[in-house]
C-alpha cells in the first residue's frame, strides 16, 4: 500500500534557510469578508464601510488585516505547524498593502531558526513568511516561531541557531497605504472622537466587553482560514482531551474588542512582538485591555501612529496588569500582543 496522504514535517526536516511555497492560493470573496464580521465583533469603520474608506483615500473598504494574515497564515500550517505543540510568538510583522475582495493570496516561508528543546522531544523552528497578491506584489510579512514534534526522538541534534529579530518596530518601518489620508476624517461616523493627541504613553485603557468563547465557533473560523493544525480539532492531540483554540482567533476577538476605546486606530501597520502566554479552550470568556507604549507621526499628512499592547486575559479581572510579583505571567492572561495601528492626529 502506497502513502499518499501529508503527514506534515516534523522538527528534524527542517533546514536552516530552507524555502517553502506554500499550497494552495486562495481568491478572496466577500464572503471571507463578511464571516470575519460574523465571527468577531469587528465595527472599525475602515472595513465596514466603502464609503468611509473612500473619504479616506482608498478605493474601497479593504480586509482586514487579520483576516489576511489568518490566510496567509493558515496556508502555512501543513507545512510548519500541522505537527505543532504551539505557536509561540511573533515579531517584524509589516502589512505592506491592503488587501481587497478579488485579490488572490499565496504564501512563500523561509526557515529562519531552529533550536532542540532539552526534552529531545519537540523543538521549536523559527520562520518568516511572506504573503504575496496576484500581482505578485508582497502584502505581508512576518516572522513567528512554533514548537514542533520531533518524529524520531532519537534523530541527530540540530546546531542551535536563534535568529536575531528586532525588539519592535520603529515608524519609519511601517508603510502607509498609498492615498490614505484622514483629513476628512468622520469621528462621528468612526465612533468616537479620540484621535493620536487623546492618548498618553502609558496609559492604560480596559475595553470593557467580553465574550465566551464557543467549541462550534473557534472550529469553524479555523476552518475558515484553512489552518489544520492537530491540536485545534483533535482532543486526542492534547494530555487534557481539550481542542487548543488557534491563537489568531484570539487575536482577532481582542482586536475586535478594543474598538470600544480604540476606535479610531484603524488599520494594523506592524506586528512588534505576540506571546501566546497561556492556552484558550471553549468555554473561557475573553476580555482585553490595552496599554499606550508609543506614538509618532508617520509621512502622511494627518496620519499617526499609535504603539498599543493589546492583552487579552481569560475569565474576570479587577486589574490591568500583566505580571505577577516575580515577573511572571499572570495565569489569567492568554494573549500579549504589541502592534502599530495608524490613527488620525
Amino acid at each position: 500500500m502506497t502513502n499518499k496522504t501529508n503527514r506534515g514535517l516534523f522538527f528534524e526536516d527542517y533546514v536552516i534557510g530552507q524555502v517553502i511555497e506554500h499550497p494552495v492560493p486562495r481568491t478572496i470573496t466577500s464572503g471571507e469578508r463578511a464571516f470575519y464580521h460574523a465571527a468577531y465583533p469587528s465595527r472599525h469603520a475602515l472595513y465596514s464601510s466603502d464609503l468611509f474608506a473612500k473619504d479616506c483615500g482608498l478605493p474601497k473598504s479593504p480586509l482586514t488585516e487579520l483576516a489576511a494574515f489568518h490566510i496567509v497564515f493558515g496556508k502555512t500550517v501543513p507545512d510548519i505547524s500541522l505537527n505543532a505543540v504551539a505557536n509561540l510568538g511573533y515579531a517584524e510583522g509589516l502589512f505592506l498593502k491592503p488587501v481587497f475582495v478579488g485579490d488572490t493570496l499565496r504564501s512563500v516561508s523561509e526557515i529562519i531558526g531552529l533550536k532542540q528543546n532539552s526534552s529531545g522531544k519537540t523543538g521549536v523552528v523559527w520562520v518568516r513568511t511572506s504573503g504575496f497578491n496576484q500581482d505578485q506584489e508582497k502584502v505581508i510579512e512576518y516572522v513567528r516561531w512554533v514548537m514542533v514534534r520531533k518524529r524520531n526522538l532519537g534523530a541527530k541534534e540540530v546546531k542551535t541557531h536563534v535568529p536575531d529579530l528586532k525588539n519592535h518596530l520603529n515608524v519609519e518601518d511601517l508603510i502607509v497605504p498609498d492615498g490614505l489620508t484622514f483629513e476628512n476624517y468622520n469621528f462621528d461616523l468612526a465612533g468616537e472622537r479620540y484621535q493620536l493627541s487623546d492618548y498618553d504613553i502609558g496609559e492604560k485603557i480596559n475595553h470593557v466587553d467580553a465574550v465566551t468563547i464557543e467549541e462550534a465557533e473557534h472550529m469553524m473560523a479555523t476552518r475558515i482560514w484553512q489552518n489544520t493544525a492537530k491540536v485545534h480539532f483533535d482532543k486526542t492531540q492534547r494530555d487534557d482531551l481539550t481542542r487548543l483554540v488557534y491563537g489568531g482567533h484570539v487575536i482577532s476577538m481582542a482586536r475586535a474588542l478594543s474598538f470600544n476605546g480604540l476606535a479610531n486606530a484603524q488599520l494594523i501597520a506592524g506586528i512588534n512582538s505576540g506571546s501566546h502566554v497561556n492556552p484558550c479552550i471553549s468555554g473561557d470568556t475573553i476580555s482585553a485591555w490595552s496599554e499606550v507604549l508609543d506614538s509618532a507621526a508617520t509621512s502622511s499628512p494627518n496620519v499617526g501612529a499609535i504603539r498599543l499592547r493589546l492583552v487579552a486575559v481569560k475569565q474576570e479581572h479587577d486589574e490591568l496588569e500583566l505580571y505577577n510579583a516575580d515577573g511572571t505571567y499572570k495565569t489569567n492572561v492568554l494573549l500579549d500582543f504589541d502592534y502599530w495601528a495608524l490613527i488620525p492626529i
